[in-house]
């Protein structure tokens, strides 16, 4: 752990190269909207991501330092601020060129299941690899996308597996009260179906009335894509999710009056 710790702290305090520096001016949004600290403890993470994960192309892809680099800046976004470990169950990213297709498995709530392909572009797995699709990683990074990432989803699954299991629950630990954590998600997720099941416009990703899982995941997205709004439209989810992260992106990275926030 020593020795761990040791080369981590000499990755981060290296220079971010130049080459990957264009990349984030090209395709990390949050580039001009994080303050310099920030921008800074951001670029010794995605060194330290891409010191330790191994990044493999499928259907033909060869993987360029671009497609990393935009890659560990979405996934470095949701550790500043805190003590990491850099996703410990994660080691592999698999990044296809375009969607793809992808076997499952699930069971309707009468008992029979069902098994097929779903069309993806994106997936992460406990214990196992991230999967993106690269198109839609540029897609969600050229413009403000509503409040939706693939990359931040898929990364938001790997905090959640770090509590044991895909719950909606990362390791609050210390960070917030357990009790208060259950209340609001619990809330906030029955708020969503809700809405949902009436055919009423929701900020929130549709896909989060799936499960707590995928609830948890869409709702950091929204934390780091649409803080502004999510704050004014569900602020107690806001300050869950602010508390977790020990961020508060709705402040610190509001834009200039009558910009837009992507620049």
């Amino acid at each position: 752990m020593l020795l761990k710790r040791y080369r981590r702290r000499r990755l981060r305090a290296r220079e971010l190269p130049p080459d990957w520096r264009r990349v984030l001016e090209r395709n990390f949004l949050h580039y001009r909207l994080l303050p310099p600290d920030d921008l800074r403890e951001l670029q010794g993470h995605i060194q330290v991501f891409l010191a330790e994960k191994r990044f493999f192309g499928g259907a033909g892809l060869e993987v360029t330092d671009e497609m990393r680099v935009t890659v560990a800046a979405y996934a470095s976004l949701l550790l500043l601020h805190r003590e990491t470990d850099y996703f410990p169950q994660m080691r592999t990213v698999v990044l296809y060129p375009a969607e793809y297709l992808a076997p499952y498995r699930e069971q309707d709530p009468s008992g029979v299941v069902i098994e097929g392909y779903q069309v993806r572009s994106g997936e992460a797995w406990q214990r196992g690899p991230v999967v993106l699709s690269w198109e839609a990683v540029l897609r969600d990074s050229a413009r403000g996308r509503g409040c939706r990432h693939v990359v931040i989803h898929e990364f938001a699954h790997q905090l959640d597996y770090e509590s044991g299991g895909a719950e909606g629950t990362p390791a609050i630990a210390g960070r917030v009260p357990q009790d208060e954590w259950t209340r609001v998600m619990n809330a906030e997720y029955r708020r969503l179906r809700r809405t949902a099941l009436l055919g009423r416009p929701t900020l929130l990703d549709r896909y989060g009335t799936t499960s707590p899982t995928e609830f948890f995941a869409v709702a950091v997205e929204a934390f780091f894509m649409c803080p502004q709004e999510l704050h004014r439209r569900h602020p107690e989810l806001y300050g869950a999710l602010r508390a977790f992260f020990r961020q508060d992106p709705a402040r610190d990275w509001s834009p200039a009056p009558g910009t837009d926030a992507w620049g």
